[in-house]
């Protein structure tokens, strides 16, 4: 009797409930090698390929691109076929819908934009590629890393990843000229190929347009929206609803809001620099907002490590980049990683542990419009910063007037796990900063 076997879809990232099917790479009929590319999936953090973990002969597949998979229900069927190689621990998971998922894929490793853990001669070394046009460079199997390959369809040599940036970005991928190892298309060449003709939407964040305080360019309907119609929810936009519902429901939010006067800075200066420094500042001085509240054990962490969560809109949604560190980075620093940070997000490259793990969340609404705010605090953490829309205004100076650039800031925090005089005394250690000439 033949030996089938269902492949559940492990967890792809932190506990995300579900992913999205982005394109299958086998077929109904088709015979799959242990560890060969099965399928790419997007989750609400990054697009993620996923090799198989059996050998044999494909029987079902969960659904189509588009459909959108529960973390633990099955993905695909498959009859083993004992001539292939099989790995040891699949003999006894998947018979059964529900539980065990994770344990069918093992370890997986995450690779920034233009890296990728390459196939080696022995099975044990890994090697780093200047640029093999992957987001997810490889997954644990056994006790060896194999790397995932190109994939050839319609004379292009791409790995599943680069084609998924590439249906975003609205780019041909025949008219792309290759640049990897073997004529393969990175997701460098997709970039720059969507920069050209007709350059993709960017990540708009107070991460670049606010650098010297400049206005953010004016922006135009996306030709890939459709209108007037019903379309489902997915990726990123699915999280954005899971994570704000759960917010809403259990903060207890209370906002301040006050203002800077940045009159004494030198022309130039970065103001996305300066207003972290002011966070960091802030957060050791009255370290209650810089804080993890966990309702149900009712504990409170106060961290000594600062690391912010930048509030990064894009076409997908709403990302959250940490940039870890803050109390250690100088000004230069602070700007290469919020722009590294940036990047990631416009290509969907970071990877997960990127997009968690923030002590403390800043808002930039200010770049678009928007003088004060009451922004949303995502639990655990106890605070998030609002920086509004930079104006100049009239104020008193000895005995007479001048104009001043303000900065309006809003800082709301959960109420449950902080006093209203520690919200105030970090607010006023920020705005103390902020007016410093340097």
């Amino acid at each position: 009797m033949s030996d089938k076997k269902l492949f559940l879809l492990p967890d792809l990232g932190e506990g995300l409930p579900d992913a999205e099917i982005v394109e299958w790479q086998v077929k109904v009929g088709d015979v799959i090698r242990l560890d060969e590319p099965l399928i790419s999936m997007e989750t609400a953090k990054a697009v993620v390929d996923v090799p198989s973990p059996y050998s044999g002969k494909v029987l079902k597949l969960a659904g189509g691109p588009g459909d959108i998979i529960v973390t633990g229900s099955w993905l695909v069927e498959v009859e083993l076929d004992p001539s292939l190689p099989q790995r040891a621990e699949a003999q006894d998971t998947g018979h059964h819908h529900g539980g065990g998922h994770a344990a069918s894929v093992g370890a997986m490793e995450v690779a920034t934009d233009g890296a990728e853990v390459a196939t080696s001669v022995a099975p044990t070394t890994t090697e780093k590629s200047a640029d093999a046009g992957t987001v997810v460079g490889a997954m644990q199997s056994s006790d060896t890393v194999r790397s995932e390959q190109a994939v050839a369809i319609g004379g292009v040599k791409a790995m599943p990843a680069v084609r998924a940036l590439a249906r975003k970005l609205g780019v041909d991928l025949s008219r792309v000229a290759p640049s990897g190892a073997d004529s393969t298309v990175t997701l460098a060449d997709v970039k720059q190929a969507a920069a050209s003709p007709r350059p993709a939407p960017a990540a708009q964040a107070f991460v670049g347009a606010r650098a010297s305080g400049a206005q953010a360019a004016p922006t135009h309907p996306r030709a890939d929206l459709k209108f007037d119609s019903d379309e489902p929810i997915r990726g990123v936009r699915r999280n954005m609803i899971r994570t704000m519902s759960a917010a809403h429901a259990e903060v207890v939010p209370t906002t301040l809001m006050d203002d800077a006067d940045l009159h004494a800075w030198s022309p130039g200066e970065d103001i996305m620099a300066r207003t972290i420094r002011a966070l960091a500042v802030a957060s050791q001085a009255e370290p209650a907002m810089n804080a993890w509240f966990n309702s149900r054990e009712g504990t409170l962490r106060r961290h000594s490590r600062v690391d912010v969560g930048i509030a990064v809109d894009s076409p997908d949604g709403l990302f959250v980049p940490a940039l870890r560190g803050c109390d250690r980075l100088d000004a230069a620093q602070v700007r290469a990683e919020l722009n590294r940070l940036r990047d990631g997000v416009k290509t969907r490259s970071l990877p997960p542990e990127d997009l968690s793990g923030y002590t403390i969340m800043l808002s930039n609404f200010g770049v678009f419009a928007g003088k004060y705010a009451t922004p949303i605090v995502v639990p655990p953490c106890v605070c998030i910063v609002g920086a509004g829309r930079l104006h100049h205004a009239v104020v008193p100076v000895l005995g007479g007037l001048e104009a001043h650039r303000i900065m309006p800031l809003s800082l709301t925090f959960d109420h449950r796990a902080a006093t209203g005089g520690e919200a105030a005394r970090f607010l006023k250690l920020m705005i103390d900063d902020l007016q410093r000439a340097r």
